[in-house]
């Protein structure tokens, strides 16, 4: 490609970025402007006319994915060659590299995650915390460790930052010291001291550093709003006295302080780099003019935090969508059910279930919002931490996958094509057609079975002539970029979750003071990061944004909760309320929440709330009638290709199989068994009940 075709379909402003060569260079680009486009022709268009040969290059991004997808449009851009890497993924190999010649001896093991020697530290204090505390000590040690607080300091370093920590300070110190002892005498390096060290390799060994130097001398940054001090003393050894750096940051999309990440490195560019050329992108090109209205009103409200003082105001580009919805609900458990309705109606209407999403400020939140889907037939995936192809389940399947390609698998299938070779390689990991019923593990691991089989189906879509090499090839560079395969279903997600991320519709429940901003967020900057916690959430919305809050917890509650105050001026704050809605708020004001048929205690959990009982109160259960339902919901599924959960619940079944309903009355009165359920299988069920054979 010549240099000049790169050029061609840039926007000015990203035109402006490209052919900014030389020199430092600070890109401010809004949601949905196209930087990974600009910095990816910009990183081109300096191999293609010369300015630097790309071996030359270190791209470094936050995720294996961001790297792995600059360098595949690198490559198709004319530029193969160049280094896209983390921080982390790039020191490690620099570390590896030079060990031997800087330090000698058994290198260290690199540990991945913390909580089982942050546990034998906490052990070794005598004291005793459950995993979720480990888990939250194990997050502070990571804070203290990027904001280069020893454990001597870390008491102060949490005053100054007013911290909330998930025990007492001098606790947490003391758990810290004895970490990093553990990990010294047991050769483990973390990956902050993976960093760590690579700072002191190249800043003690001249001749490394100018090594690294020779190596690589055009430096790109991408998310640079979310660099921590740690991670900018390495880019700063790594550039030595040199300026050609560009960085590409969003100032409105700051939402990782808590982790020691600062925007301050990209708002003070300037004052570090006085020469620096400044460009803006604010042409947003993912979402409707509805959609920046409403992100724009949102963080244009900022009045405090560092971020807040640089607004990047996005100009949509695309035509006009439908307005915002928002929605205020009597409860959580109204604002989950109409959330799981109006999701319903959207894929009726020919969105497809993986083009919608349910955001959450916390995960606490997504129990409500997973039932309310079930009981509306929808199915839903929950995004976790955990990535895909780390999950031993897809290891397990690769590696299957991988023999059976170099064993031509694909001339044992007669002709049926790559979705059956997969599939039959895929049954001997475990993979049905037919999908578990209940949740937990075992779906879990159906879930990223039938992922891979969903891919190989989208793969032969695409090119019928693909065969299980060319399948084996586009997972493991998937792998390589952590580019897991989408499922289908409704992702259910925090808001931390999903940056970065876009979908076609996106529901932002629990918009309620206290959940955002979050409870403890007390500070100026605490409480603009929960704003600009909003504004992720909105601008991952391409056409349909729903916002809603609910006056109360639980049914029947005291309704004293207030909408978030990042929603005054923008939303209405009361609503009419629909039919079915008042009526259902008239029973609620009139009997209050549904008690237990068998000891009359108010029933507040999801779970009793369908059994119509307390969980350890005795109940009449027809046995025979729940195995006779168990075995009809699994061959609906597998005759709708569906989950067994959309058909029912296991909660809703044993609810059926406890009441025995006769009549539709009967059936309609169970909790989980709504308009559509009753449309679709009343008369099956209803027949099984009486003891009749379905049709």
């Amino acid at each position: 490609m010549l240099a000049e075709g790169v050029l061609a379909g840039l926007d000015p402003e990203q035109r402006a970025v490209a052919e900014a060569v030389q020199g430092p260079v600070c890109v401010l680009a809004g949601a949905g402007t196209g930087k990974t486009r600009a910095i990816t022709h910009r990183i081109a268009y300096a191999v293609l006319t010369g300015v630097v040969a790309p071996q030359r290059v270190l791209a470094v991004t936050f995720t294996n994915r961001a790297a792995g997808e600059l360098r595949a449009r690198l490559h198709r851009l004319g530029a193969p060659g160049v280094q896209a890497r983390t921080f982390h993924a790039a020191a490690l190999r620099q570390l590896s590299y030079f060990w031997p010649r800087v330090v000698g001896g058994e290198p260290p093991k690199i540990i991945e995650s913390k909580i089982g020697l942050v546990a034998d530290a906490a052990r070794a204090c005598r004291l005793a915390f459950g995993r979720s505390e480990l888990r939250d000590i194990a997050a502070e040690i990571e804070w203290a460790k990027v904001t280069q607080h020893r454990p001597e300091d870390y008491a102060g370093a949490v005053a100054t930052a007013a911290r909330k920590l998930p025990a007492d300070v001098a606790d947490v110190a003391r758990i810290y010291t004895m970490y990093e002892t553990l990990r010294r005498e047991r050769n483990l390096l973390d990956f902050e001291g993976m960093l760590e060290l690579t700072v002191a390799v190249l800043t003690e060994h001249r001749e490394v550093a100018a090594q690294v130097r020779e190596q690589y001398r055009y430096f790109v940054v991408d998310e640079f709003q979310d660099v921590n001090p740690l991670q900018k003393l390495l880019l700063d050894a790594w550039l030595g006295d040199r300026d050609d750096l560009c960085v590409v940051g969003d100032p409105n999309q700051t939402i990782y302080s808590f982790t020691g990440a600062s925007p301050s490195y990209l708002l003070g560019f300037t004052r570090e780099h006085p020469d620096a050329k400044v460009v803006k992108l604010v042409r947003d090109y993912r979402s409707t003019p509805q959609v920046v209205a409403l992100a724009n009103g949102v963080i244009g409200q900022a009045t405090g935090g560092a971020a807040g003082r640089r607004v990047l105001e996005l100009v949509a580009q695309r035509p006009d969508g439908p307005e915002p919805v928002f929605a205020e609900y009597d409860d959580e458990v109204a604002e989950a059910d109409d959330v799981a309705r109006r999701a319903r109606k959207l894929i009726e209407e020919g969105v497809p279930a993986r083009e919608i999403a349910i955001l959450y400020r916390i995960n606490a939140q997504s129990e409500a919002y997973e039932s309310a889907l079930a009981a509306a037939g929808v199915p839903y995936v929950l995004r976790g931490a955990e990535r895909f192809f780390e999950r031993p389940e897809v290891r397990e399947a690769v590696i299957r996958l991988r023999g059976a390609a170099r064993a031509g698998a694909d001339a044992e299938t007669d002709g049926t094509g790559l979705i059956a070779t997969v599939r039959h390689v895929l049954s001997g990991a475990g993979f049905t057609d037919r999908p578990p019923e209940g949740t937990g593990a075992v779906r879990s691991r159906w879930e990223s079975l039938a992922a891979l089989a969903q891919l190989a189906e989208d793969i032969a879509a695409d090119d019928p002539s693909a065969g299980l090499p060319e399948f084996v090839a586009e997972l493991e560079e998937r792998a390589a970029a952590q580019h897991a395969p989408p499922l289908e279903g409704v992702t259910l997600a925090s808001l931390h979750a999903a940056k970065g991320l876009e979908w076609d519709a996106v529901f932002l429940v629990g918009l309620v003071e206290g959940t955002l901003p979050i409870v403890y967020a007390e500070t100026p900057d605490q409480i603009e990061e929960e704003r600009r916690l909003l504004y992720v959430g909105i601008t991952r919305a391409r056409e349909h944004v729903t916002l809603s809050w609910a006056l109360s917890r639980s049914p029947g509650g005291s309704r004293r909760r207030r909408p978030s105050r990042f929603l005054y001026g923008l939303a209405p704050m009361t609503t009419t309320p629909t039919p079915a809605r008042a009526e259902r708020a008239q029973r609620r004001t009139t009997r209050g929440p549904q008690p237990c048929r068998v000891c009359g205690r108010p029933l507040t959990a999801a779970i009793e709330r369908k059994l119509g009982r307390c969980e350890d109160c005795p109940a009449q259960l027809n046995e025979e009638l729940l195995v006779a339902l168990k075995e009809w919901r699994a061959k609906v599924a597998a005759e709708q290709r569906i989950p067994a959960y959309v058909v029912f619940t296991d909660a809703t079944l044993q609810a059926i199989a406890e009441r025995s309903p006769e009549t539709l009355e009967d059936l309609a009165a169970i909790p989980g068994v709504g308009k559509v359920k009753l449309d679709r299988y009343a008369k099956p069920v209803l027949a099984l009940c009486t003891g009749a054979t379905p049709n």
